[in-house]
């Protein structure tokens, strides 16, 4: 089979639908924008009061979704991308995919053990004795200061009792949010670039709606949790308002290359394919350290929970698994 049989080619997107995808620049950044600042509103306004089982309803099921994106949603299209007949075959000689989603993912450790120590460093020069498991890139998900849990101890009665250990656990927070946004925006953007040319639009296009609704409920859910001072108040809607508009960017951008942007060219394939598996890497780091391990094993609350809540959490955590692994098959 030749290149030409292939459509191996630079160019060659689908042109059909033209006014349906304009408007799914539209349709998406709605469902986003929902997604993600639903929760980030609901816990910080006055005006929008939602029941606390809510967002630990929203936390678990984000928790199951980040963990599917990365193994259904990336390290998958990763493989298929990298493994095209397209390339040469020097790509088929090594599972590059995983290799690559091998080292971002140990590129996150190291980044995590370097903030740790540094942040520990910090501490003790300001004679304060941090709770071990509370501080690290991953607390936004863990608990914060011995003896109580994030919800039992407010911002504000952090920044009063000790300013510094305040801001250097909001700057490990926001790290740890950051790293997992990072992975999920590669993503919505190469989401977006594949909708505005992809021949089977509508099937994608219901799918990829479900999906960054879904997904940004996972980081929305990650942003409202922050516990940070006043002067920080900004940084949950800054994340949320980036992951809103990244798909429909991404989305226009296609459409403005749609004459010469194939997604199964050679180039294509191996930038989206390296792209995914670095995302996917990311994401099974987070998803299952960050997220699972520091909501679990290490969440003090917890583990004084009582069997009925335990089974309620994982059963949130493997729905939001479940939705996102099932939306797979179609995208």
């Amino acid at each position: 089979m030749s290149s030409s049989d292939l459509n191996c080619g630079d160019g060659g997107g689908a042109d059909t639908y033209t006014g349906l995808r304009i408007a799914s620049v539209f349709v998406i950044l709605a469902t986003s924008s929902f997604g993600a600042f639903f929760p980030v509103l609901s816990k910080r306004s006055k005006w929008l009061r939602v029941p606390n089982g809510v967002f630990e309803f929203a936390k678990y099921f984000g928790s199951g979704v980040i963990v599917a994106t990365a193994f259904i949603h990336l390290l998958s299209p990763a493989i298929t991308e990298l493994t095209s007949p397209c390339l040469a075959p020097a790509w088929q000689a090594y599972p590059y995919p995983l290799g690559l989603a091998m080292l971002s993912l140990y590129a996150i450790f190291i980044v995590e053990i370097i903030a740790f120590r540094v942040g520990m460093a910090k501490l003790a020069a300001l004679g304060i004795k941090p709770d071990v498991h509370g501080y690290g890139v991953g607390s936004h998900a863990a608990h914060g200061p011995e003896g109580k849990s994030e919800d039992e101890k407010s911002a504000s009665d952090l920044e009063a009792s000790d300013p510094g250990h305040f801001d250097d656990s909001a700057m490990a927070q926001v790290l740890g949010v950051f790293i997992l946004e990072f992975g999920v925006l590669l993503h919505s953007l190469l989401i977006g670039l594949t909708l505005a040319v992809d021949p089977n639009f509508k099937i994608l296009f219901v799918v990829v709606v479900f999906h960054q609704m879904f997904e940004g409920l996972g980081i929305g859910s990650r942003l409202a949790f922050l516990r940070l001072s006043p002067r920080y108040s900004y940084i949950p809607f800054c994340g949320a308002l980036l992951y809103a508009i990244t798909t429909p960017v991404g989305i226009a951008a296609g459409l403005g290359v749609r004459s010469t942007y194939n997604p199964n060219g050679t180039t294509a394939s191996i930038v989206s394919g390296v792209m995914d598996s670095l995302s996917a890497g990311i994401l099974l780091y987070t998803g299952l350290v960050e997220l699972m391990a520091h909501e679990f094993l290490f969440s003090k609350e917890m583990n004084k929970a009582s069997t009925g809540k335990l089974a309620y959490a994982l059963c949130c955590m493997l729905f939001g698994t479940g939705i996102m692994a099932l939306l797979g098959r179609w995208a």
